[in-house]
């Protein structure tokens, strides 16, 4: 199922990428919205599926002429697990806030950045069986975001999107859209 829905964005986004050249796309008061699909660091789960939200407002001439953008990202996955007599299911909705420095680069096509910031990660457990056992529940926690990441335009307001690091999925993988 995931490899056909990293499929279908693929087709989805050749599809509606227009012909011509992608321009300069990110600058001060760039905004876009996007939607992603994460692997790894997510317990059984086989993918979690979440959105991107980011706004690029200062830019920074001493910093090798960069740009400075706040990043929101929100995601969801969960799993179930069963031993014997004994069920356990997990469900878990991360939100997170991070500051990214987008590097300045000739091609306009590429965006690499990187971010660190802060996240909440919501955690919801439930339990079936013979008595009760809380050692299998996580709570909810606030959680370290630690990512580098990019944007390859397929046009002026498409990219590709992919980011890695620590917080919730290891990697992830979508598509942007240019809202401003």
């Amino acid at each position: 199922m995931l490899k056909k829905l990293i499929g279908t964005m693929a087709v989805a986004a050749l599809i509606a990428a227009p012909v011509q050249q992608a321009a300069a796309q990110i600058s001060k008061g760039y905004t876009d919205i996007g939607v992603v699909v994460g692997l790894g660091n997510i317990g059984n789960a086989s993918a979690s599926f979440g959105g991107r939200f980011e706004k690029v407002f200062k830019e920074l001439p001493d910093l090798g002429n960069g740009l400075l953008g706040i990043g929101v990202s929100a995601d969801y996955y969960g799993y179930s697990d069963s031993f014997g007599a004994y069920g356990y299911s997990w469900k878990y909705i991360p939100i997170g806030a991070t500051a990214n420095y987008h590097f300045k680069l000739d091609n306009k096509k590429v965006d690499p950045f990187i971010g660190a910031g802060l996240g909440y990660n919501y955690i919801s457990c439930s339990y079936t069986g013979i008595g009760y056992s809380a050692n299998y529940c996580s709570s909810s926690a606030i959680y370290f975001i630690g990512r580098v990441g990019g944007r390859y335009f397929f046009s002026p307001n498409m990219a590709l999107y992919a980011d890695a690091g620590a917080g919730a999925a290891t990697l992830n993988v979508g598509l942007t859209f240019k809202l401003k």
